[in-house]
């Protein structure tokens, strides 16, 4: 499994909030699937150059939410159930994206669709906040 995490410490995100984030998206996305294991809270916190709290807050997140589990010889993994999710959302944006282009939209236009519809549920948060990619903590594993 390669992983690859950033976080960008001069961006308004917070760091354990892009963490979360990249490792949501990276599950999302089907990179890591139920059972992969993620590394250590010390490990990723040193590779990124922050405090072991920043990661650990990022886990219990993702660990409220579902996406992963947490067990003490196990470490932390992807939940059970969640390749089913992210298949679903991948099989709805591979939809969104065939409807677009057959209706001409171009690609920032179906994003700006998809922006607005995002904004109009309830939890919105704003999709013009800077991204987590770019970043001066980067870690493969």
């Amino acid at each position: 499994m390669s992983l690859q995490i950033e976080v960008d410490l001069t961006s308004s995100v917070p760091p354990y909030e892009q963490v979360r984030l990249q490792v949501g998206a990276h599950v999302a996305a089907g990179r890591l699937r139920s059972g992969d294991r993620l590394p250590t809270i010390r490990a990723l916190a040193a590779d990124l150059g922050v405090a072991a709290g920043t990661v650990a807050r990022a886990y219990r997140e993702l660990e409220s939410a579902g996406v992963v589990t947490t067990r003490r010889r196990t470490g932390t993994v992807v939940a059970a159930g969640t390749a089913d999710v992210a298949r679903e959302v991948r099989d709805a944006a591979d939809r969104l994206v065939g409807v677009a282009r057959a209706a001409g939209l171009t690609d920032e236009e179906t994003l700006a669709v998809v922006r607005g519809v995002l904004l109009d549920r309830p939890g919105a948060r704003d999709p013009s906040e800077p991204s987590a990619s770019a970043g001066a903590g980067r870690v493969r594993s």
